[in-house]
């Protein structure tokens, strides 16, 4: 992994960490739902700059390897599969309409 990417991406993760405990905390001081599901929002938010920040370092590297070592197929087949698990990213798929 990059170290700009990696760095990043732990710092982004610690934030989100610090999200959690807080949205913990307000759920055992039973603060209002409202308030409470904004906080989740927010990790959502944070876990999903993770995801885009893992992509892009993934296609900086293990995707242009591919490429250079004529693995295309292969890579874009890896690539699909895991834009599936990013929503995100990519937006809803129609399993998760549903």
């Amino acid at each position: 992994m990059k170290d700009e990417h990696k760095k990043a991406a732990l710092n982004r993760l610690k934030t989100a960490r610090g999200h959690v405990n807080a949205v913990i905390q307000m759920i055992e001081a039973e603060r209002y739902c409202t308030d409470v599901m904004k906080q989740v929002s927010a990790v959502q938010g944070s876990l999903e700059k993770v995801n885009r920040i893992l992509l892009n370092n993934h296609v900086e590297t293990c995707v242009m390897e591919a490429v250079q070592e004529n693995r295309v197929e292969q890579i874009v087949d890896e690539l699909m599969e895991t834009l599936r698990y990013t929503p995100g990213i990519t937006g809803p798929t129609e399993e998760a309409l549903l």
